[in-house]
């Protein structure tokens, strides 16, 4: 087993069943177990601690693998005489409050989860007191897994430790005292509301039911709050079409005042405003960045690498704030306003456009449910003074047209390949009128265009894991991606082992 195959990043990934044409199960219940072990002995050397005194909190999303990993890595964590919480299904950031919540204070968590992937999926994050871990510690934890073996105890824990956690219930009480310590201490402070939810058959329906509802929410309308591993109804992820569109839906059609969408762990969110209108990928930027601009005046927002230009003048120049325009991988945007942060500076947000946002006031932790919990005291005042959530990004212009194209490289050595399309591209970008370089840049390629009278800018990068380079396009007219495509489409030829 190469271990190594399984990072993704900060997190590992893998397939866990069959189902499948093509895809074998390399995550199986040992494999997981071995990973666990590995952890258990990283926790133990990081910390200074004797593996029996460690305490480790093991939750997991809906995917159907999960109960029989979370079986195999709780076990693996006992047999090395750690004591182990399972919290069951959970939700991710709940793992690594789990960390920090008075009453519970564990060394370290595993998420068993996949996010949005096919349900033949699996996967598993790691977290400590101080957040999830990098894809160093990620990296270091696998050569330990390979070494499982070695690291086994030769006579299993006899006492073993497992006990059931009630994290959900105490997470779900925490959540609620962040919106009524908001809005008045009232124990029914959200009875004039309408919110519906859309959990995706992942682990954020209790976000409707234990925390909405008791504070006198009415949350008709709300769908696939069950969690179900085969998901059924649609992707379990804020950013697919399909699954938006069903949000969206279910806003308009109930009326509703505010409807949140999560992901499969609950570490992504995305919003609709009444009407059913989508806010989601830069407009979620804006709002998360809107509902604390008045108390970071000046303060910076660290995004992904491909958020519009638009955004940039939303934030600067009708927040008062600073745009940061990072890299992909939410770990990255993450690590760099936690970076920013250390030197002196407020970078109060870090935030992809994938819905992971993550707010320096609440652990830098990338929390689907902690930004709903803004929306909703957000919305809730507004709605007293006849506005509602829409009205805080209002002024947020969105692109005339967009694009992304995903180019293959067929070619084992694609990393090094696709480095040198880059620095021959950076060399043409400078050389042809009409195109700009844009600096700094933190990310692959960005240009921005003046061609015949229209305007935009494109990023061309390397995929963070895959053999792909995505292409990003966006233009300020109806017409403008076509004018700049044909000349990338000519640049492009030059490179035989890339295909559309």
């Amino acid at each position: 087993m190469d271990y190594k195959k399984l990072q993704n990043g900060s997190d590992i990934r893998g397939v866990a069943m069959e189902g499948v044409t093509g895809e074998d199960v390399n995550l199986s219940n040992e494999t997981a177990g071995n990973i666990a072990l590995a952890f258990a002995a990283w926790l133990a050397d990081r910390s200074q601690k004797d593996e029996k005194a460690l305490r480790i909190c093991v939750g997991r999303d809906s995917r159907l693998s999960g109960e029989s990993l979370s079986v195999a890595v709780t076990s693996a964590i006992a047999d090395m005489g750690a004591c182990v919480f399972d919290a069951g299904l959970a939700t991710t950031p709940a793992m690594f409050m789990s960390t920090v919540m008075p009453g519970y204070d564990m060394d370290g968590a595993i998420m068993i989860t996949a996010s949005h992937l096919p349900f033949n999926r699996n996967g598993m994050k790691f977290f400590t007191t101080d957040g999830g871990l990098d894809k160093e510690d990620i990296s270091d934890i696998l050569a330990l897994a390979e070494k499982a073996d070695e690291i086994r105890p030769n006579n299993k824990e006899e006492n073993r430790r497992i006990s059931e956690s009630d994290l959900m219930e105490a997470y779900a009480s925490y959540l609620r005292g962040l919106i009524t310590r908001s809005l008045d201490d009232r124990a029914d402070c959200l009875k004039d509301m309408h919110i519906v939810v859309d959990a995706g058959n992942g682990t954020s329906g209790f976000f409707a039911t234990e925390v909405l509802a008791p504070l006198g929410a009415d949350i008709s309308g709300s769908q696939y709050l069950e969690p179900d591993g085969n998901f059924p109804n649609h992707a379990p992820n804020p950013e697919d079409a399909e699954a938006m569109k069903a949000i969206c839906h279910a806003v308009d059609e109930s009326k509703a005042d505010l409807g949140i969408i999560f992901d499969t762990d609950g570490d992504r969110a995305s919003a609709v405003a009444p009407g059913g209108i989508a806010i989601a990928r830069n407009e979620i930027i804006a709002l998360a960045a809107a509902l604390k601009a008045k108390e970071n005046p000046g303060g910076i927002v660290v995004t992904d690498s491909i958020t519009s230009d638009e955004l940039t003048e939303f934030l600067e120049k009708k927040l008062g704030l600073k745009h940061f325009r990072y890299r992909r991988g939410y770990r990255n945007v993450i690590k760099k306003a936690k970076e920013l942060c250390e030197t002196g500076r407020n970078a109060f947000l870090a935030i992809e456009t994938s819905g992971h946002a993550a707010y320096a006031e609440n652990y830098f932790l990338d929390d689907g449910a902690y930004l709903a919990v803004q929306a909703v005291i957000s919305a809730a005042r507004l709605k007293a003074k006849g506005a509602d959530i829409m009205s805080l990004i209002k002024d947020l212009k969105s692109p005339a047209e967009s694009l992304e194209i995903r180019y293959k490289i067929r070619r084992e050595d694609y990393a090094s390949y696709a480095a040198g399309i880059l620095e021959d591209m950076e060399k043409w970008a400078d050389e042809t009128e009409g195109l700009e370089l844009v600096k700094p840049n933190y990310e692959g390629v960005r240009v921005n265009y003046a061609l015949e009278g229209y305007t935009g800018w494109f990023l061309f990068r390397k995929s963070l894991h895959d053999p792909v380079m995505p292409l990003n396009i966006e233009s300020t007219k109806t017409g403008g991606i076509e004018k700049v495509l044909d000349l990338i489409s000519a640049f492009m030829q030059n490179y035989k082992d890339v295909e559309k």
